[in-house]
């Protein structure tokens, strides 16, 4: 049993699967070269079978991360090889590759979404192990809904698939269901049940339905469990998944009672936690633990009293140890684009263009004018600001709001389309972002259902910089919805709009923007690839989810 416990991270695969958390190639590539500045040691980049587009940023990523001294690359499968050769396919480029597949162990999921019987499904099991073992020295399998599966059928598959060459056992609570007590009691039998268990890594992989997502993993870890697979800020299907830098700090700060630790360097949880938020446009709760606003944040006295004399008597970890030394920086107006450069540098930030670095420097001088303070919080805004992941179909130019007590406010907009064309409107509304709204929609002429807003200020004071999110729906039919539901493909999808600002009303403004530049653009990428793949024979209406994964065609 190693020493250390493997993190894999599902923030780009399981964690994008949720709600308003799709992110464009170019966000997941942002995202994946900060999971491994942080450290991970296993990166499941997405589920390739999925589209065409998934499998571009599944490969684009294995070429670009994957280096020698990088971390694994992983692709998810399900059982059938059609979905193994498309993830072996997409993962070739990474010097470290990993083919994770799975099918599910519970009856519930064997009668009534695969529609076969128990024998079938660990046949299928078997042989879909040994082909990925054919392809890669590196196979881990996970019978999905384990814990609701009859445990001595779970230990059957594992062991078959474990004869075939498996290296890692993943261990799901698909719908987070399980107790600690019995999520350790089902590893720790695995060890007991299994041949050769005590040869491969037992990994975690638990939802959060109930809220012990994290309490589950590190129920496994004290069983034996060395690889626990979460995501950064808890993301996930439905409530989540188990929070990477929960876990990840759970263990550090409590190593002498897990006895064991990760490789995770802590000091870029914060960043990494500030960073997925910004792109996904998701606000962490300020009572998160580890990376919330408040988590360091004392306001009773007796806390107060207490940490002024002795930091330890209400606080178990430092928060320098996640990065949040909170350092104010001497960087002002008068500064020239070397200083920023040296010093976003030092704290990460690279830039792929001189045209990017341009854009963030142009947003430093305008900040300057409007604070006289700025810190290390504001830079990572600047950076991080949504304009740079946004393509920028169409540009607003100019906005302005007329609104107060007893007026009915309106907004007039100056927006540049993708032909070059400016077009200047006005409209009115219930309050001045709504105006705005209206007043762009008017331009835009792509409908949609805003379905959150929210507003934060970043720093404190006055001139606070706000950060606006905003997350906007396509509009969808009930065939497509039901067509989601079953699996078919993603239906109607959710895209986020982030944008930061002294003015809260051009923030809005701008989120708003980016919010629908990645819808029109996301529709332009999947109506491409949709005509590439078609013309290649790939075809996403497939028959039902049990055909395919027995390798009968639609005319069967």
């Amino acid at each position: 049993m190693e020493d250390h416990v493997r993190i894999f991270d599902t923030t780009l695969r399981d964690g994008e699967q949720a709600p308003g958390c799709t992110m464009t190639l170019e966000e997941k590539l942002e995202v994946a070269r900060q999971l491994a500045r942080l450290g991970v040691d296993i990166i499941e980049a997405g589920f390739p079978a999925a589209s065409p587009g998934d499998w571009a940023a599944v490969h684009e990523i294995a070429k670009t991360v994957g280096t020698p001294d990088g971390p694994i690359i992983a692709a998810l499968a399900r059982a059938n090889k059609d979905d193994i050769d498309k993830a072996w396919s997409a993962i070739q480029p990474a010097a470290k590759k990993r083919i994770h597949t799975f099918i599910s162990s519970s009856d519930i999921h064997i009668e009534h979404q695969l529609r076969s019987t128990r024998e079938e499904v660990l046949e299928r099991a078997r042989l879909m192990v040994r082909y990925a073992r054919s392809l890669c020295d590196d196979v881990e399998f996970s019978p999905m809904d384990a814990t609701r599966s009859d445990p001595e059928y779970v230990y059957r598959m594992l062991a078959a698939v474990v004869a075939e060459g498996a290296t890692t056992l993943n261990i799901p609570d698909t719908v987070g269901y399980a107790t600690p007590e019995e999520y350790a009691e089902l590893i720790a039998g695995i060890y007991r049940h299994v041949p050769g268990a005590d040869k491969v890594i037992i990994s975690t992989h638990c939802h959060d339905d109930l809220g012990m997502a994290v309490a589950n993993s590190l129920a496994g870890v004290r069983a034996g469990a060395r690889q626990i697979e979460c995501t950064i800020n808890g993301i996930g299907e439905r409530a989540g998944n188990a929070s990477l830098e929960e876990v990840v700090m759970a263990l550090k700060t409590r190593r002498s009672f897990f006895g064991v630790d990760t490789r995770i360097n802590t000091r870029e949880l914060a960043r990494s936690s500030r960073l997925l938020s910004t792109i996904i446009g998701m606000p962490v709760p300020p009572n998160k633990a580890i990376v919330g606003a408040n988590a360091f944040a004392h306001e009773s006295g007796i806390h107060q009293d207490g940490v002024l004399k002795h930091r330890m008597t209400y606080e178990i970890m430092d928060a320098t140890t996640i990065g949040l030394d909170g350092n104010a920086i001497v960087l002002g107006k008068h500064s020239g684009r070397n200083a920023l450069r040296t010093k976003l540098a030092a704290m990460g930030y690279e830039f792929d263009s001189e045209e990017e670095f341009n854009q963030v420097f142009q947003r430093f001088k305008d900040l300057c004018d409007k604070k006289k303070v700025v810190d290390d919080r504001d830079l990572e805004v600047l950076a991080t600001g949504g304009s740079l992941h946004t393509p920028e179909l169409y540009r607003l130019e100019h906005v302005q709001v007329t609104c107060g007590t007893g007026v009915t406010p309106v907004a007039t907009v100056r927006i540049t389309d993708p032909d070059g064309n400016t077009q200047t409107t006005a409209a009115h509304g219930t309050g001045p972002v709504d105006a705005i709204y209206k007043a762009i929609d008017k331009i835009v002429g792509r409908p949609n259902d805003l379905i959150e807003f929210s507003i934060k200020a970043v720093t404190e004071g006055i001139d606070a910089v706000a950060e606006v999110s905003v997350r906007i729906r396509e509009p969808g039919d009930a065939v497509e919805e039901r067509e989601y539901r079953v699996g078919r493909h993603r239906g109607p999808q959710i895209y986020s709009g982030y944008s930061a600002n002294t003015d809260t009303i051009v923030a809005a403004a701008e989120s708003y923007m980016a919010a629908l530049n990645k819808m029109i653009a996301a529709r332009q990428e999947r109506l491409s690839a949709e005509n590439v793949a078609y013309a290649a024979g790939y075809d996403r209406n497939r028959p039902t989810y049990a055909v395919d994964l027995f390798g009968k065609n639609a005319t069967e």
